[in-house]
């Protein structure tokens, strides 16, 4: 994949490369601690380098959710989006809601040309809604029909 993107293949790449495959939406920090437990002597400093290179090569994707740090991802080049939960912040593919094409067809896209779209859908996962059901809504009388 390095050669392919024309990178020189090095030690600090491969495993990084390895750990984003290994550790989907993972943050740097967490890729640094996969990638150490490949190669001990790599530098923080390495691992964002190595992380810059393989985005820009667009062997990754960078992602940052509101409110997150970024986060990293090898699945590359099919526009999927993607649900956060919003109380422990996981994490998960979604592919695009009418299919591939469609996703980048803006209703007016400005005169720009289109080349990906990013959806990020909010809610709870199932562990966080189960653990904790949603807090009641408060609606006004006129709301509920009553004076």
């Amino acid at each position: 994949m390095l050669r392919e993107a024309d990178l020189r293949v090095t030690r600090p790449r491969v495993a990084v490369l390895s750990a984003v495959h290994d550790h989907p939406h993972a943050d740097t920090d967490s890729i640094l601690g996969a990638t150490r437990e490949r190669l001990p002597e790599v530098s923080h400093q390495a691992v964002y380098d190595v992380l810059r290179a393989l985005t820009s090569a667009g062997l990754v994707r960078r992602l940052q959710p509101s409110g997150s740090v970024a986060r990293y991802e090898a699945r590359v080049g099919d526009n999927h989006h993607h649900v956060v939960c919003r109380s422990c912040g996981a994490i998960v593919d979604v592919d695009c809601a009418v299919g591939y094409a469609p996703c980048l067809s803006a209703a007016d896209d400005a005169g720009f040309e289109i080349d990906e779209a990013e959806v990020i859908y909010w809610g709870r996962c199932p562990s966080c809604a189960a653990a904790q059901p949603p807090a009641p809504t408060h609606r006004t009388a006129a709301e509920r029909g009553t004076s």
